[in-house]
């Protein structure tokens, strides 16, 4: 009686073979948390989208939610870790602006507004955290971390404007330069706000220019 288990001409085993399947590959050390926080942007970028819960995450990386939970404690962990994210690469550009030379306090200003726009505008999921909309119900400490964001951006802002200020003679820089950072700061968290509210259609960056120019 002739063996089912044949070999085609080709080398190829036929479907009869016992060969198994191969193994289903197993992430490298980190790589499972980079693709749990991608996920999770990913679902944040669906427009008026639900709260995201821990099992509809597991379901779309087709895990188990105790899988998450070894790589994260908890869900606000997981928020923490995009809110991480948006730190470290909005400040890291941030200081790129600020560190080149022969800059304006207020082509400063204009850059890191620009900046700001353009990071949400790629990165809906994001603004959604960054403006608090992914955050209601979640943990507290989660919205003050976005808050106290905001509060170095500002900072920054009146840093670079109240040089800006004193240039233009004004007899009280300190004071003029916390205004206009205070004002353009609610602009762009303005700009996100309706970007999020939209559904992102409305393109944060849309006029971004034409109204730089007339507020900085």
């Amino acid at each position: 009686m002739q063996n089912e288990e044949t070999t085609s001409a080709s080398g190829v085993e036929t479907p009869g073979s016992s060969t198994p399947p191969p193994a289903r590959k197993r992430p490298k050390p980190g790589e499972r948390r980079v693709q749990i926080l991608q996920a999770l942007a990913a679902m944040l970028e669906q427009p008026g989208g639900e709260r995201v819960t821990t099992a509809a995450l597991a379901a779309r990386l087709e895990v188990s939610e105790a899988a998450l939970y070894r790589h994260f404690a908890s869900k606000a962990q997981m928020f923490e870790g995009l809110i991480d994210f948006i730190e470290q690469s909005v400040f890291t550009l941030v200081n790129q602006i600020l560190e080149r030379e022969g800059a304006t306090g207020a082509q400063q200003a204009a850059k890191i507004l620009a900046l700001l726009v353009q990071f949400a505008e790629r990165n809906p999921g994001m603004t959604r955290v960054m403006v608090g909309d992914a955050l209601v119900y979640e943990n507290e400490r989660l919205q003050q971390r976005m808050n106290q964001f905001f509060d170095k951006i500002e900072a920054t802002l009146r840093q670079v404007l109240r040089g800006a200020a004193a240039a233009e003679g004004s007899a009280t820089p300190s004071v003029d330069a916390q205004v206009r950072a205070a004002a353009l700061t609610a602009f762009v968290v303005g700009q996100l706000q309706r970007f999020a509210r939209s559904g992102f259609r409305r393109a944060p960056s849309e006029h971004l220019e034409a109204t730089i120019a007339l507020i900085v």
